[in-house]
């Protein structure tokens, strides 16, 4: 056996494994995903503590890792969720491969939006919906399936080197992921990290995600009034800070829906089929609501900059009256091509800021929140496998995508271990509603991501580390 045939070789024990196993994995997915762990200071605390435990017992209960730890780190004096490192040593020149998700979950948002109970996952149409069902368990259950199968095939005493790390905070944007990684640096210590927290092109068609734009938010304060003055009797010589930052936050797009930011990056995306009539669908654009931005759909929404005001501080309508206000706020989401460091998309940000500030307000830069994008090399042997695996468990070829959301934390760990090669995979896809009410995971495509991805660990178990 050769290294390039493994995933053929292997499939079809592997899917036959995966396949008798599967009801047993669903089990544990919906014994997880009953559990309401969120990483935000409004929830309990002691969810999380609850799902970092019943996470840590499935790893521990298949006796293969020499240790099994519930660790924390501590990052401006605050003290992070629980997180799970389980590790089991390389043996005779194996590769050392660290699989990474997360157990903590979004909130629920507004139950009245969902068709069943969030935390009481229900199966409906061959999917599995339920907060945290594709965001981030079924990452979990798919590492446990892999690790399962690797064991049955190879030997319980395989001489691949495994590390599950199992994050406890990525929803609530991980504050002390980067303090952890330093704290826990030799046994996160790596060749291969796989990270199960991305999707696939389709249900039908398998991806590896190798790109992912950054991100710069920018919170800003105009002033006009060093106080509130009655909008009937100075309205139409005096400018409120509304109408100032209104004015302001149209100019950060042209007449297109571009960008206007002038200086940022942009590149070329992958050429794959994606119609207009499909992202309508996907992005459930009213009948009438035209598109944005010009160059192709992929281009615009994975490698080309895109400016979103995702937050306004002013009078609500229901408290409003008839008043200039002397001040206003918002925060401006500004999403990177992969490539661009976003020091310097901050800078042309502000740079344009003050550039178009009208009626010579003043302007005031608050609150700030950088994240660096990703562009993976898919030169690598496990790159090189990971294709082959997704391809085989699919039984078409594997494609390579760009997402045009953010993810901080890979940077991170291409920064502190900087030799390791990253793959990006996940189970979610464009029906998953990941963040919004009737998350779902769709269970055919959850089985043949545990394929590939024991068909992964199946290569590196017969492949030199070097």
């Amino acid at each position: 056996m050769t290294p390039v045939n493994s995933a053929k070789q292997f499939f079809p024990q592997v899917q036959g494994l995966v396949e008798s196993n599967f009801d047993d994995r669903i089990a544990e997915l919906v014994s997880l995903a009953k559990i309401p762990g969120i990483a935000w200071d409004a929830f309990d605390p002691a969810k999380l503590e609850e799902s970092a435990d019943a996470v840590s017992k499935l790893f521990s209960e298949t006796k293969l890792f020499e240790t099994v730890q519930v660790l924390r780190a501590t990052a401006n004096g605050q003290e992070g969720a629980p997180a799970i490192i389980a590790r089991r040593a390389a043996k005779n020149g194996r590769p050392q491969i660290l699989l990474y998700a997360h157990h903590d979950v979004q909130p629920p948002g507004d139950e009245k939006e969902w068709l069943s109970d969030p935390f009481q996952p229900t199966e409906r149409d061959g999917r599995l919906y339920g907060r945290g069902a594709a965001d981030d368990k079924a990452g979990i259950v798919t590492h446990l399936a892999a690790i399962r199968t690797l064991a049955e095939v190879a030997g319980k005493d395989f001489d691949l080197g495994l590390t599950v790390f199992i994050e406890g905070e990525e929803e609530a944007g991980s504050p002390t992921f980067r303090a952890f990684l330093e704290d826990n640096k030799a046994q996160l210590e790596a060749d291969v990290i796989v990270v199960a927290d991305s999707g696939n092109w389709t249900v039908d068609i398998p991806a590896l995600t190798t790109s992912l734009r950054g991100l710069v938010s920018q919170v800003v304060e105009i002033a006009t009034l060093d106080h509130a003055l009655h909008s009937g009797m100075y309205g139409g010589a005096v400018p409120d800070a509304t109408m100032a930052l209104i004015k302001l936050l149209a100019t950060l797009h042209d007449e297109q829906g571009n960008v206007a930011v002038t200086g940022l990056k942009q590149s070329k995306a992958q050429e794959l089929p994606y119609t207009q009539e499909q992202l309508r669908q996907d992005a459930g654009l009213l009948t009438n609501t035209t598109q944005i931005g010009t160059d192709s759909i992929l281009d615009r929404i994975w490698t080309k900059p895109a400016i979103t005001v995702i937050g306004i501080d002013a009078q609500s309508v229901a408290l409003s009256s008839n008043t200039l206000l002397p001040r206003a706020k918002a925060k401006i989401s500004l999403r990177i091509a992969p490539g661009e460091e976003p020091e310097r998309a901050l800078e042309l940000l502000r740079k344009h800021l003050l550039e178009h500030v009208p009626f010579g307000a003043e302007i005031t830069f608050l609150d700030v929140e950088l994240g660096r994008s990703f562009s993976a090399d898919s030169s690598g042997w496990a790159s090189e496998a990971a294709s082959r695996a997704l391809s085989a468990s699919w039984g078409v070829e594997s494609v390579n995508i760009g997402i045009g959301g953010s993810i901080p934390f890979i940077a991170e760990l291409t920064e502190v271990f900087p030799k390791a090669q990253i793959l990006v995979t996940g189970v979610e896809d464009s029906d998953s509603r990941a963040h919004s009410p009737n998350e779902s995971v769709h269970l055919e495509m959850l089985k043949k991501a545990m394929v590939a991805e024991a068909l992964l660990l199946l290569e590196g178990n017969a492949r030199d580390s070097h």
